[in-house]
């Protein structure tokens, strides 16, 4: 429920979103995310989630992946000219967190 509730927060759809850094622990675990995200109409551009691979290719440091990941969008929307990027945080136990970060 965190990436829908970030997204209105924001007053933004998936569709604005031009970097998404998906956490997941597991191929699997992110695949269940996209399917729900696309159920409930808020169908995520494949291309723009884990364009470098995410946390299983560069690494799943316990209490530091946020961190990365966040960093990760901060510095491909400077890198790339990009406007909205997305992060998303697994907490444990079904649990989430996700943010918007807006290049200004």
């Amino acid at each position: 429920e965190a990436i829908p509730l970030a997204l209105k927060y924001a007053g933004l759809k998936a569709s604005d979103l031009d970097w998404i850094e998906l956490n997941e622990a597991f191929a699997a675990q992110s695949l269940a995310v996209l399917k729900d995200l696309d159920a409930k109409g808020h169908v995520l551009d494949r291309a723009k989630v884990n364009p470098m691979g995410g946390a299983i290719a560069l690494g799943h440091p316990l209490g530091a992946t946020g961190a990365i990941r966040a960093a990760t969008v901060v510095h491909a929307l400077r890198r790339h000219n990009l406007k909205y990027g997305m992060v998303t945080m697994c907490i444990g136990t079904g649990q989430g967190a996700a943010g918007i970060i807006e290049r200004v």
